[in-house]
């Protein structure tokens, strides 16, 4: 066996070997990503509390004046 042939032996698995390693980098990075954007939609955010909740119906206009109040009211009471 020639000693030549098997340094080609390893220089193409060596290719093989870094496109497997840069397929699971932009795998990794993929799923990274896409776990990140799917958890951004479920988290209420920072300082969303009750209050400016409240506070952004009644702005939009979903409640009227008289539930805001009474709403209001009952966060204050912590009910």
């Amino acid at each position: 066996m020639n000693p030549h042939d098997v340094g080609n032996f390893y220089v193409s698995w060596g290719w093989i070997l870094w496109l497997g390693l840069i397929f699971l980098m932009f795998s990794s990075f993929g799923n990274w990503g896409y776990t990140y954007r799917a958890h951004q939609k479920y988290d209420a955010g920072p300082g969303k509390s009750a209050l400016d909740i409240l506070n952004q119906r009644y702005a939009r206009g979903e409640i009227q004046r008289d539930e805001y109040r009474q709403l209001k009211a009952d966060i204050a009471a912590g009910a």
